[in-house]
């Protein structure tokens, strides 16, 4: 087979014979070196998109590494909280254990009906449900926590000033002389001037006498201190109480004393047994009041309204 091939800028042409051996084996050659070609392209492509595929698993792997160190953080912070919010609701629980103990005390200091308030016992409450048609989101945990403690302590706040008034007011009222010595009884002899029992002659006379039944109890007009109990002239078996502020009070002839020197009484707590000891014509009370270390007319005490 003739080749020519010309050249353009001289316009020479060179012609050429090729034979067919040689242009079948040129075409078999081609044949062969195109699928080697197409397999080493094929492979480099491969090759290039294995590496991206490696590259794109291990950022995979190293996000999914950034996202467990985040899991075990926030795990760990949520058991942190949950650990605080457990002593936190602890001791939440024993300060509300002292506000029930606190709100016990108050009831009984202030003489309550415990049916009116019954501290051991949640509060009574009630009513049709009505659907206002809002949606409500729940506030968070910790802030109800929060908002839980700071009106527990300001309740705290609240009822121990109402204590503190009331255990005063209760001090006050205890050592406020008012009423009469003795539960039964009437009043025999005023204070002044009178007739004296035993001689008839006109006779100055310290306090007042409530006659009544022997072994009858005698009882504290005010709460104080026991500073004498023992016999004296003229009283028989006699009670002296100190009420402080300057105050104390006698009661003279019991039969028998149920105090001793030193003891602390309340208002109203029985003292002695009605009897005739010492200068008597019969069982009564002699009840006398100081004031500042001079008698004093203890009628005004015994009508006095107690408080």
């Amino acid at each position: 087979m003739k080749f020519i091939i010309v050249d353009n800028r001289s316009g020479k042409s060179r012609a050429f014979n090729v034979s067919g051996f040689l242009l079948g084996l040129t075409f078999v050659a081609g044949l062969i070196g195109f699928p080697a070609g197409v397999g080493y392209l094929s492979y480099s492509q491969g090759k290039g998109e294995a590496a991206q595929t490696a590259e794109i698993f291990g950022s995979w792997r190293l996000r999914l590494k950034e996202q467990q160190s985040q899991v075990e953080i926030a795990s760990r912070d949520a058991r942190d909280k949950l650990d605080a919010s457990a002593l936190r609701l602890a001791r939440l629980q024993a300060r509300i254990v002292r506000l029930d103990a606190l709100g016990e005390r108050l009831t009984s200091v202030a003489k309550l009906d415990k049916g009116e308030f019954d501290f051991s016992r949640p509060p009574a409450m009630g009513g049709p449900a009505v659907d206002m048609g809002i949606e409500i989101t729940p506030p968070n945990y910790m802030q109800q926590l929060e908002r839980l403690t700071a009106d527990i302590a300001n309740r705290e706040q609240q009822l121990d000033i109402l204590e503190t008034l009331l255990v005063n007011r209760k001090i006050t009222n205890d050592v406020f002389l008012a009423g009469r010595p003795v539960l039964k009884g009437w009043m025999s002899s005023g204070f002044g001037n009178r007739n004296d029992p035993i001689t008839g002659h006109k006779a100055w006379h310290n306090g007042v006498d409530f006659a009544g039944k022997e072994g009858a109890d005698v009882v504290t007009v005010a709460a104080g201190v026991v500073v004498y109990a023992g016999a004296r002239n003229g009283y028989g078996k006699m009670v002296e109480v100190n009420h402080g502020r300057g105050f104390t009070s006698r009661y003279g002839h019991h039969n028998s004393l149920l105090v001793r020197v030193g003891d602390i009484v309340k208002k109203g707590q029985v003292v002695g047994l009605m009897g005739s000891s010492g200068r008597s014509t019969g069982p009564h009370v002699h009840f006398e009041v100081y004031k500042n270390g001079r008698v004093v007319d203890p009628a005004a005490y015994i009508r006095r309204a107690r408080r």
